[in-house]
């Protein structure tokens, strides 16, 4: 495969130019002549450059998808071999807490590679690359390195402290710092990378005054996340004790309850009452049918449905079963939705994205993302 940044120039694209842009604001945030360019504005001009679907709101393992490619985006600064971060596990720390050393380096291996699968299953991913814009003074270095997962059965340890834990697994270098429950791994600037020039603007503040007088636009409002208007987050677990739980015989195991004769695959997304609450009309009115797009891109029929409109449910109800059981969480038939599953898996909630009144889209969202979501949006509606 060629180059992003060969692409682009093949292409007479916008991407170096993009990047270029940015860089000479640095003056804005820092004084150093290493260019300053935060990462999310590199994911964002890359997936628009290149026209690449965002994935980095789902925060699973890839931060776009290129041409069904999975592409993780990292922006750093260069010394040559830099340990970066590639992996949280927050909610498997207590889990990882059990293990030491080797065993230890083993079990992050097996995490981090599931985190691989699940998005490559969430969004039909064939293979993987990292894309790299690592900083130096006045210059950007942009390569490509390999996105390989961690080989189990290759795993040696090189040195333990009492803060973190470096192995290898003959190919790659990884660090774990426990206190954090990040995985590091060493990426080598290569020769061969293509370097982009950049001249730092000493006075940014004075082209930006010149931008806006002459009223042109940085951004669209219309791209925005707004709470309650384009989108909103559902959990996939109650409490139980306060405890996160998956119930067992509801929502996501709605298949397992008792009463009557159930299909294998019924299943539904709860609705809870401070979504209905605080964001009336969000969703269509009960029973009425709209399309829920998956990241795949398959068009769902879902409607809201059950006593005081607290499920979201798919037609055939399997739809809904195959996509986020079986595609997603990988369980067979049979096999109970669990907190642990989804804390392995790194997500716990669902984002629903509204494009009109009748058409949604549906993608996970990190663990927490609910909770998060509840804090925000009561704070806003005390403001």
């Amino acid at each position: 495969m060629k180059t992003f940044a060969q692409i682009d120039i093949e292409n007479k694209g916008n991407y170096l130019k993009l990047l270029s842009v940015i860089s000479k604001l640095s003056r804005l945030f820092s004084e150093s002549q290493v260019p300053f360019l935060y990462y999310r504005a590199a994911e964002n001009i890359f997936c628009r450059s290149f026209d690449a679907e965002n994935l980095s709101r789902s925060d699973t393992a890839f931060d776009a998808s290129y041409l069904s490619k999975g592409v993780g985006l990292k922006t750093f600064i260069s010394n040559g071999n830099s340990l970066e971060k590639v992996a949280e596990f927050n909610s498997l720390s207590n889990t990882l807490q059990n293990f030491k050393g080797k065993e230890l380096a083993v079990e992050l291996g097996i995490f981090r590679n599931e985190r691989i699968d699940l998005a490559n299953r969430l969004y039909n991913i064939d293979s993987a690359i990292y894309h790299i814009v690592a900083r130096k003074e006045n210059e950007l270095q942009l390569f490509e390195t390999d996105y390989n997962t961690i080989n189990v059965d290759r795993i040696n340890v090189t040195k333990k402290s009492k803060s973190s834990l470096h192995f290898n697994d003959e190919i790659h270098e990884y660090s774990y710092n426990y206190s954090k429950s990040t995985l590091f791994r060493r990426f080598l600037t290569p020769q061969n990378a293509y370097k982009l020039p950049i001249e730092i603007l000493e006075d940014p503040y004075e082209t930006l005054l010149r931008i806006f007088s002459e009223k042109l636009s940085l951004s669209k409002a219309e791209n925005l996340l707004i709470a309650g208007k384009n989108f909103v987050i559902l959990p996939l677990y109650g409490h139980k004790n306060k405890q996160k739980s998956v119930f067992e015989k509801s929502a996501l195991n709605q298949w397992n309850a008792g009463g009557r004769k159930r299909n294998i695959s019924e299943v539904y997304l709860q609705i809870t009452a401070d979504i209905h609450n605080n964001f009336p009309g969000f969703f269509p009115a009960r029973d009425k049918y709209f399309k829920l797009k998956v990241p795949t891109g398959e068009i769902l029929q879902a409607k809201i449905c059950q006593d005081n409109s607290k499920a979201l449910m798919t037609n055939p109800n399997k739809a809904l079963s195959d996509w986020l059981l079986r595609k997603v969480l990988k369980l067979k038939e049979g096999e109970l939705a669990t907190i642990e599953k989804l804390n392995l898996l790194g997500f716990d909630s669902v984002m629903i994205q509204k494009q009109s009144d009748d058409e949604f889209s549906i993608d996970i969202v990190k663990t927490d993302s609910y909770e998060d979501f509840k804090i925000n949006f009561k704070d806003r509606l005390k403001r």
